[in-house]
């Protein structure tokens, strides 16, 4: 599965980035077959194992919503609006399968509209629970079960057990290299920015997992090499939701701020964790993606204090802060994204009652109304620098 393309590392990120379908298009030529997935939990251990290419699914905050607004309330998730406008107007008609799932009620929607308006041969689901106890933990597999065998019935044959094991490795392997390139965020000043990770990461889901692989370790050749560091600033952490395009990134950055750290959708909660190899697959698939995956979605029950659940929950984010070494967290949610919306305020009383400042901006996606909010960074910027 080798690329068509002399160009490696950074340069090679930059190519895919902004030519994502490029690869997918090359790789559907030579008669691969491309699944599009929404969001994190879609399994891709089990399309890698049948020799699927998943292919994150993304929409564009460049470009006006024209075609989906007639079949979806303008209320609806702008995100969710936008990646199906571009399937209406055929930006996607080379996928050969839709994955989608219940991580929202906006996703949950995908999976019975696309149909009736992106012309796509395959379509699947995956149901996913909303806690993470025991008898979630059980419903979940049952999903799972379902999930593989619609995959399976789609190629005409079953996943071995050698198969899964081979695909597990391989996204385990993926997962750590991602965090391998995070970790070059730690340095003062960090050896690669926050908009160059965002290219990076949607570079890498937009390519087969073994491409991947090889790119990220290109990647962090480059960055370790290169001499130009990037410039000393305040240091910052970004909580919220699906950030699909690196210029939301790099209008945090031209107001001031260095992004450090993230936890959101397209960005770290896709691959702080891994599949633990057991001798039950399908368990440490599932713990992996429904309880380890930490996002607003999911309900983490905690009996006790209101401040001991605030606890249980956040804590994660408060050392990523001291990690990372963040001076200040942004919490950028999207308009419409009830998850989000619903935890935010926790969120920011339990990192201000931690001692860390935090930022609050909600956006409609879009990106044409973004001077109000660099204002409102470099305000937040110069307060933590202090």
């Amino acid at each position: 599965m080798a690329t068509t393309t002399a160009l490696k590392g950074l340069d090679r990120v930059k190519d895919v980035y902004r030519n994502r379908d490029k690869r997918a298009k090359e790789l559907k030529s030579q008669g691969k077959k491309i699944v599009g997935y929404y969001c994190c939990y879609p399994i891709l251990e089990m399309m890698t194992a049948l020799d699927l290419v998943p292919y994150r699914i993304l929409g564009d905050p460049n470009e006006p919503i024209v075609q989906s607004d007639r079949c979806l309330p303008t209320i609806v998730c702008p995100f969710v609006r936008s990646t199906l406008d571009l399937g209406m107007k055929g930006k996607y008609d080379f996928l050969d399968g839709f994955a989608s799932c219940h991580s929202c009620d906006s996703f949950d929607l995908c999976h019975e509209i696309w149909p009736q308006y992106v012309k796509i041969p395959f379509f699947t689901n995956l149901w996913v629970p909303h806690n993470d106890h025991a008898p979630s933990i059980e419903f979940f597999l049952a999903c799972l079960k379902k999930f593989q065998d619609s995959l399976e019935k789609y190629v005409g044959r079953q996943i071995t057990p050698r198969q899964m094991a081979g695909a597990i490795k391989l996204h385990n392997e993926h997962r750590s290299l991602m965090r391998g390139i995070y970790a070059l965020r730690k340095e003062e000043p960090p050896l690669i920015s926050g908009s160059e990770l965002q290219e990076v990461i949607i570079a890498a889901m937009s390519l087969p997992v073994q491409e991947g692989n090889e790119l990220l370790k290109e990647v962090r050749s480059d960055v370790t090499k290169r001499a130009n560091r990037i410039e000393s600033r305040p240091r910052v952490l970004l909580w919220g939701v699906e950030i699909d395009d690196s210029s939301f990134v790099k209008i945090l950055e031209d107001a001031g701020a260095n992004i450090v750290m993230d936890d959101t959708c397209i960005g770290s909660r896709h691959y702080w964790s891994d599949v633990e190899l057991t001798s039950d697959p399908m368990l440490g698939i599932a713990k992996r993606y429904l309880v380890d995956i930490l996002c607003p979605r999911t309900f983490r029950e905690h009996a006790g204090t209101y401040q001991g659940d605030l606890e249980h929950r956040f804590r994660y984010i408060k050392e990523y802060c001291r990690e990372y070494k963040a001076a200040g967290v942004i919490l950028a949610t999207m308009r419409y994204c009830d998850c989000h919306a619903y935890d935010a305020p926790l969120v920011s009383d339990y990192l201000k009652e931690s001692g860390i400042p935090v930022l609050y901006l909600e956006h409609d996606y879009f990106l044409a109304g973004s001077a109000p909010i660099k204002n409102r960074v470099q305000a937040f910027v110069e307060m933590i620098a202090q």
